[in-house]
């Protein structure tokens, strides 16, 4: 007696199947591979930002601690670096302009507004790598002294 089988049942994966599954995974890896080095350049950006801040304050602190000198302490963006400082403000200068060589392409600015009392101090810097401005700026204006 001979039996007549039915159709036989295909078992595993098709090689399709699986070169679709692959292609998936790729598109989603690709995709967080971005994501990843979205992250990075904005949180690049964003050191830089906060170091930029942190330069703009200590540039205000020194001023403060320097009233007598802080209301004729000033220096433009195309000035150049005070190159042998005599006066504690252009040391205060000389140092700082220094200090922003830490930020690429960094530059920096102090105007001082004696008759209001106030003082403006600008870090500058290349944000390019960052996904900014090539000319990204941070900007504190402050009260120096008392009225």
């Amino acid at each position: 007696m001979s039996r007549v089988r039915g159709p036989v049942q295909m078992q595993g994966f098709s090689l399709i199947e699986v070169l679709v599954a692959i292609v998936v995974l790729s598109i989603g890896l690709l995709g967080l591979a971005a994501l990843q080095v979205s992250g990075l350049r904005v949180g690049q950006s964003s050191f830089y930002r906060a170091q930029a801040a942190q330069l703009a304050t200590d540039m205000a602190d020194r001023l403060r601690a320097n009233a007598g000198e802080a209301r004729t302490c000033e220096l433009a963006l195309g000035d150049a670096t005070p190159s042998s400082p005599t006066t504690t403000c252009e040391r205060d200068l000389a140092e700082w302009r220094n200090r922003l060589r830490s930020l690429p392409g960094g530059n920096g600015a102090v105007d001082v507004d004696p008759v209001a009392n106030m003082v403006t101090v600008t870090v500058q810097w290349d944000d390019s790598r960052g996904g900014g401005a090539d000319d990204e700026a941070f900007e504190l204006v402050t009260r120096l002294w008392g009225n």
